[in-house]
């Protein structure tokens, strides 16, 4: 996984509630095992029409909005647990999602694949939201050793769990914190030895 510290960037506005796994990336389109591609569907019955053309009224084919930070509206992630739906996301470059609330399994797959969520306030969500639909070239920083995400003069803190945060500032996955671990578990092996 790639370190994450801080990010600035633009944002892509989804105001859209109740976002399950099915419409992030749709279920006939589960077949691999490995994560690169899964990008190229990603809401893909939002983005597409039934002959595959681009819907010009998605926010994914507006070339107005671009950024590797995703709004969404409340609770994104519902449904099923499938971890394909991080993987699209990552997949199609977004590095934070942004709502005011997420479904467990989802923020846990999230974190998994170096995908940040940042649950806000639903005051706060209204204000990017509106913010970014308004300017588009609204930046929008993530400071995640602080715990803020803020853009023109608004600012929140946002919770995160120490054990994820630390793998994110890393870019560590499970298995490479417990290969960065490798020393003392060594030592701790001979000890017991």
């Amino acid at each position: 996984m790639e370190k994450f510290v801080k990010l600035t960037t633009t944002a892509i506005p989804l105001p859209i509630e109740n976002i399950d796994t099915d419409q992030i990336i749709p279920a006939r389109f589960l077949k691999a095992t490995n994560k690169i591609g899964f990008g190229d569907n990603l809401f893909r019955d939002w983005r597409y029409d039934k002959d595959n053309n681009p819907k010009e009224d998605f926010v994914l084919n507006n070339t107005t909005y671009t950024g590797s930070i995703l709004v969404a509206g409340d609770n994104f992630g519902c449904g099923s647990s499938r971890e394909h739906a991080a993987w699209a996301l990552t997949d199609y470059g977004f590095k934070v999602i942004v709502s005011s609330y997420f479904a467990d399994i989802f923020k846990g797959n999230a974190l998994n694949n170096g995908l940040l969520p940042i649950q806000v306030t639903p005051e706060f969500l209204h204000l990017i939201l509106d913010a970014v639909q308004a300017k588009p070239e609204t930046q929008v920083t993530v400071d995640l050793e602080k715990q803020t995400i803020s853009f023109n003069e608004a600012s929140e803190s946002f919770e995160i769990d120490a054990y994820k945060k630390m793998c994110m500032m890393n870019g560590y996955d499970d298995i490479d914190f417990l290969i960065s671990k490798k020393e003392q578990i060594e030592a701790f092996e001979a000890e017991k030895a």
